[in-house]
Formats: C-alpha cells, structure tokens, sequence
C-alpha cells in the first residue's frame, strides 16, 4: 500500500466505521418494532434502503473526521506529527477535498432513502462540522456536540419509514459519547480521573436506560441480558484501569474501547427490539472494528 493512499485511508479512521454502520442497524430495529413491522421481512424487501442509509452514514462518519484532521493541522504538528497531514502525505487542501466529497455522497444517499434522512444527514453534516471546527474546544459544548452527532446518526437510521416515533431513545448514544469524549480530554497529558468517575457515572445511567426501556417496551429482556453484560464489561473495566493508573497510554484505550464498545451497544438496542440472531449479526462488526484499530488509529 502506498504512504499516499494509507494517508487517505488514516484520515478516515476505518475502524470507526463500523460503528456508523452499527448505529444504523439499531435505529431500523427500534423502529420496526415500535411500529410492528416484522424485521426479518423489512430487511429482505427493503434491503436497498437499508444499503443507502449505511453508506449514508459511513461517509459522512468519514468525513467528519477528515476534516477533525484538517481543522486539528496546526495543533497535530506538534502532537502527532506522524498523521497524515502534518507528515504531508496528505496536502491540507486534499483533505478538505476528500471530507466535502464524503459528506456530499453521504446527504446525497440519504435523500435517496427518504426525505427526513435527508434532512437529518444535513443537520448532521451540520452538526459534525459545528464540532471540528468551533466547539470541540469548550468543555461542556464540545462533548456534547460529539454525543448529539452519534444520536442524530441512530435517528438516521430510525427514519427509515419517513416518519419518527420515540426520538428520545436517540439521547442514550448522546449520553455516552458525552462520557467518552470526556476521557479523551485526557489523552495526550493524562491527568483526568474527575472526567473518569463523571464517564463512569454516565455509563452507568446507559445501561440502566438501556435496560429500562428495553424492559417497558418490549419482552426481549433475557435476550438482551447477555448483550448489555457485555457492554458493561469492556467499558467498565478499561474505564477502572484508566482510574488506577492515569497515563496517557490507560486512557487512550479506554476511549478506543468506549468508541468501538458502540458495536456492542447498537447489539443490545437489536437484541432488545428484533432477535439475538440479529443482534449477533451486529456484534460481528466488532471483531472486524478491532482488526482495523490495530492498522489504524482509532482517535
């Protein structure tokens, strides 16, 4: 593989992707149940839609953090100076090419499935450029902004139909991105164990939502059950390591964890509100997340 194209390939972070698409697959389940409409049937009639809004997704996941990359140039030389930018193996102006390339495909796909995904990948798109470029920077918005990017991506996948219902399930990936983001203020200096026990707090509550909603809406809980003890486990326990020794290293992978641990979320949401077969199904874009991270740089 050439410098150039794995350049192109870094600024994309392809190991998070997956998690976009994942994200997607829960909003269609959470819907299709809300609206009983059997979710085995809907996915083989309306496979193509499902396509579209997956693609949706990935692309502008990828190209917002390409521009995180064109907007963090400045401050990258001097932290990671081995990026695809500052190294220039990317040109800046490449990149802001490439990111409006992805995010133009990505509202594009989105119209293509219905009105209001194309209206939601817009506010996305708008929300995702609001973080790289602005509030990123402050304390509470920045962590914020990032959450509602992630629930606006599972609102995507929830307006399959054209319509939406329960949209306040969409808070639950604001809240853990919230959390995670907020480890990561620790990432390159350390120091940071107030914002470990305010994300375990806040996972805390995920999981209970999770739990409780899966437990009023549905009978799927002895499904679900397996799935959310998982979830629990790979983001608790790196979040206490992180705790224990606070270096930069312990929090760096407490973030990739909490960012690729989002497969296992959008499992429980589908084991929850469709099958454990599907829900598995789900659960198998982390293995493929995983080996990415270990090519590519997940943050």
């Amino acid at each position: 593989m050439s410098s150039v194209l794995k350049g192109y390939l870094e600024l994309m972070r392809p190991a998070n992707l997956p998690t976009a698409a994942a994200d997607i697959f829960a909003g269609i389940a959470i819907i299709l149940y809300l609206r009983n409409i059997e979710v085995l049937s809907f996915f083989s009639q309306n496979g193509s839609d499902i396509l579209l809004l997956v693609f949706s997704s990935v692309a502008l996941y990828a190209g917002g953090v390409v521009f995180n990359d064109v907007f963090d140039a400045e401050l990258d030389a001097l932290e990671r100076p081995e990026r695809a930018i500052p190294s220039g193996r990317v040109p800046k102006r490449n990149a802001i090419y490439f990111g409006t390339a992805l995010m133009l495909t990505g509202i594009a796909l989105a119209f293509n499935c219905t009105v209001l995904s194309g209206i939601i990948s817009v506010v996305l798109t708008t929300a995702i450029l609001t973080y790289d470029g602005y509030f990123k920077q402050f304390g509470f918005a920045g962590p914020l902004n990032m959450g509602i990017c992630r629930g606006l991506n599972l609102l995507m996948g929830m307006s399959i139909l054209g319509s939406l219902t329960h949209w306040y399930i969409s808070l639950v990936p604001v809240v853990y991105i919230f959390a995670i983001t907020l480890i990561s203020r620790g990432e390159v200096h350390g120091d940071n164990k107030k914002h470990i026990v305010w994300a375990g707090i806040l996972y805390t509550i995920v999981i209970l939502f999770i739990a409780l909603i899966t437990v009023v809406k549905t009978d799927n809980m002895l499904v679900l059950a397996p799935f959310l003890l998982a979830f629990a486990f790979f983001t608790i326990k790196p979040l206490i390591k992180a705790y224990k020794d606070n270096s930069p290293k312990n929090i760096k992978k407490a973030v990739i964890t909490g960012v690729l641990s989002l497969i296992i979320m959008n499992a429980c949401w589908v084991a929850g509100f469709a099958n454990w077969q599907l829900a598995l199904a789900v659960l198998l874009l982390l293995p493929l997340s995983m080996l990415l991270s270990k090519l590519f740089a997940v943050t």
